[in-house]
């Protein structure tokens, strides 16, 4: 191809290798590094001048690190007098933060914390109030009221009600920060003019950014890999992990005429909203069942999910990933669990995963971006990438 450049942050080398070899040029040269002061360096030994520019970077392992040495990349090419470019991002950063948020352990929140003390002090009179002292009288006819609303168990209930209700209703409520505004506006005043991602954990998120953002699906390689490699498919059941999936997961479930079951959160339990009790909607005994998700961090919603879906009587269980994070000691929790396999993409690196855990398995996804960087630097459509039978391999 002429007249593009194609770059490689140091997130996933290998990825945009393979993109390179789909589209039969070389990577562009460049030398990425850190000060001694650990701030990013970034040294271009390519002319880009009236060039298209592709950047491939990937948000994982120390994804600010990588993404500051992206827009860095991103602002030396539009100064180099590049005449496009465009930010490849398989697994896009902060993406998830316009979601809800997370506790400690990893699991989502349900509902905002309580509220702290108001930010600002309250006003106290200069002039203390009068008050008159109880009398014995007076004590003696609470004390009398207090205990027969014990009695009748009508205290108790509104003692839990108290504790459950917020104290100051005019306190300031803890929140997680919303970095997706500030994320786009990042990249576009670095320089992007066009974005490239893969399975936006929310199709919202595009929203964020004025210039054009292609949002490619791995829905079309996850069925292929369906059709292939899963015998008698069309027997299986395809389950969505949680209930924000479902949309992804019955897309697949139509397309390939199969059956579909959701699990769901159930909070059964007024007095502890954090804890959830999983309610499985659907027949998966003695069948195969796939689960279907865009990303997994810790690991928590598939292994519970897969364990569910044990208890229910499901014969095998498939769990089919965009993107695998495995941070902490996700890969032990797959490695213990009840999931037989577990399919991800290598929009993330995935080498050392496959030596931790036998279970998991890649597809690959540098052939669609290759497509859709070929197709979009020749001015034509990329509404193919989304046609399941259309053939990329």
């Amino acid at each position: 191809m002429r007249n593009i450049v194609v770059f490689s942050g140091s997130s996933h080398p290998s990825l945009a290798d393979n993109i390179c070899g789909r589209l039969s040029c070389e990577p562009g040269k460049s030398f990425l590094a850190k000060f001694s002061n650990n701030e990013t360096r970034v040294e271009l030994y390519e002319s880009v001048r009236e060039q298209d520019v592709y950047i491939v970077q990937s948000g994982c392992g120390h994804v600010n690190d990588n993404f500051m040495e992206l827009l860095i990349m991103l602002q030396a090419c539009k100064t180099a007098s590049a005449r496009k470019v465009t930010a490849v991002i398989p697994c896009f950063p902060y993406s998830r933060q316009p979601d809800a948020p997370y506790n400690n352990t990893g699991a989502p929140l349900t509902r905002a914390p309580p509220p702290t003390l108001p930010s600002t002090p309250r006003t106290i009179p200069s002039t203390p109030l009068r008050s008159h002292p109880p009398t014995p009288t007076d004590e003696k006819a609470v004390a009398d009221a207090i205990e027969k609303l014990r009695l009748r168990g009508a205290w108790n209930d509104q003692s839990q009600q108290q504790q459950q209700q917020p104290r100051d209703l005019n306190g300031y409520r803890q929140w997680v920060a919303r970095a997706g505004t500030l994320v786009a506006e990042l990249l576009m005043c670095a320089g992007a003019d066009h974005i490239i991602t893969l399975d936006l954990h929310d199709p919202q998120f595009q929203g964020y950014f004025d210039c054009p953002v292609d949002n490619l699906s791995s829905l079309p390689i996850m069925i292929r890999y369906i059709q292939h490699n899963i015998p008698d498919y069309a027997e299986a059941v395809i389950v969505s992990p949680d209930a924000g999936g479902a949309k992804r997961a019955t897309s697949i479930a139509e397309k390939l005429q199969m059956d579909f079951a959701l699990i769901h959160k159930e909070r059964r339990r007024p007095d502890k909203p954090q804890k959830h009790d999983l309610m499985l909607v659907g027949d998966v005994r003695n069948r195969v069942c796939i689960l279907i998700d865009d990303i997994t961090d810790t690991g928590f919603t598939i292994t519970k999910a897969a364990k569910l879906l044990h208890e229910n009587g499901a014969t095998k269980i498939y769990a089919i990933i965009t993107h695998a994070i495995m941070s902490g000691d996700a890969l032990d929790r797959i490695e213990n669990s009840y999931l037989d396999k577990v399919i991800v993409s290598d929009s993330v690196p995935q080498d050392e995963h496959l030596k931790k855990c036998s279970k998991i398995s890649t597809f690959a996804v540098a052939p669609l971006f290759a497509e859709a960087i070929r197709r979009i630097h020749n001015g034509e459509s990329v509404s193919m990438l989304f046609d399941p039978t259309y053939e990329l391999f």
